[in-house]
């Protein structure tokens, strides 16, 4: 099914089918393997990130088991990270020179990639253990299928949709906080952070749709931009990590430089679209958000439930 909670059924048994399904589909990418075991990491980590955001929905009423198993999944999708961060680097000098204004920039990138290639690979010719790490993972997973017999919440759609609302409303606060703190100190830490926060408000986004189908998917459009703008300043200020650590790795004095204007223009632009775009996606009061949210859930629950 969809990754989505229906406001018409109990909450509990809702949440705990949505967490079920997302750690099955992981178990069976991570076990299957069809495009190899580095594709199924990563397809496995996109799974383990909404997780996370789900169990934000649960900590008003259930803080503990919230970051038991938030702690839980997110050690596990760090364990599985190498090779994957490595190809990331790859694919931001290649989304760079996709953009070179120059034919001396292009042949900069290009230089850059194929140094980042040839270490990718050989990170990844060092994960002997990768097999027996991509285990521990499928066991974290099962192990967290059941602890999710074991949750407890208050019944009743009123406080389910309080519970909804007030996490709708912490996550409203965190996002704008983190959108002033870049405006005031734009450093990459802090776009990071606002990153996050589109992360999960397009999760949100998701699995809440059904709360009011038509406002919530333009506004998960919208949200997806952003999170994918943030996305490529994120990869950008790894790569900009990257290169700070290793200059070496990128060929003489003319080549790095070319490689690091490239970065710092798209970067400036990437940033400038990113704060335009939070403006507009976090605009409201997450105190009025929060108390629509209560709202829409409270009356699809009727609706839906007749």
């Amino acid at each position: 099914m969809a990754f989505r909670i229906r406001p018409s059924e109990p909450f509990l048994d809702e949440f705990r089918r949505v967490a079920g399904e997302q750690l099955l589909k992981a178990i069976n990418v991570l076990e299957e393997q069809p495009d190899g075991p580095h594709a199924a990491v990563h397809a496995a980590r996109k799974r383990f990130k909404r997780l996370r955001a789900l169990y934000r929905l649960i900590e008003p009423d259930a803080k503990s088991f919230r970051q038991a198993e938030n702690a839980r999944i997110r050690d596990m999708a760090r364990s599985l990270s190498a090779v994957r961060d490595a190809t990331a680097l790859v694919e931001t000098v290649d989304y760079l020179a996709g953009l070179a204004v120059s034919a001396e920039e292009f042949a900069a990138l290009g230089f850059a990639s194929r140094a980042l290639v040839e270490r990718r690979d050989r990170i990844a010719a060092s994960e002997m253990d990768l097999p027996a790490r991509i285990e521990a993972a499928i066991t974290t997973c099962n192990a967290a299928i059941a602890a999710l017999d074991t949750l407890d919440l208050p019944e009743g759609n009123a406080r389910a949709a309080k519970r909804v609302a007030r996490a709708w409303r912490k996550q409203g606060i965190k996002a704008r906080r983190a959108l002033d703190v870049c405006r005031e100190e734009p450093a990459a830490e802090a776009f990071h952070d606002l990153r996050k926060c589109g992360q999960v408000a397009w999760m949100h986004l998701t699995l809440l749709e059904d709360l009011w189908p038509t406002a919530l998917q333009a506004r998960r459009r919208e949200t997806k931009r952003l999170v994918d703008e943030l996305g490529h300043e994120h990869d950008l200020s790894v790569l900009t990590q990257a290169v700070n650590e290793r200059p070496d790795l990128f060929g003489d004095s003319n080549t790095l430089a070319l490689l690091i204007g490239a970065i710092i223009t798209r970067q400036q632009a990437v940033r400038a679209e990113a704060l335009a775009l939070s403006e507009s996606v976090f605009a409201d009061d997450a105190e009025r958000e929060a108390d629509i949210v209560r709202l829409l859930w409270r009356k699809a629950a009727r609706q839906l439930g007749s």
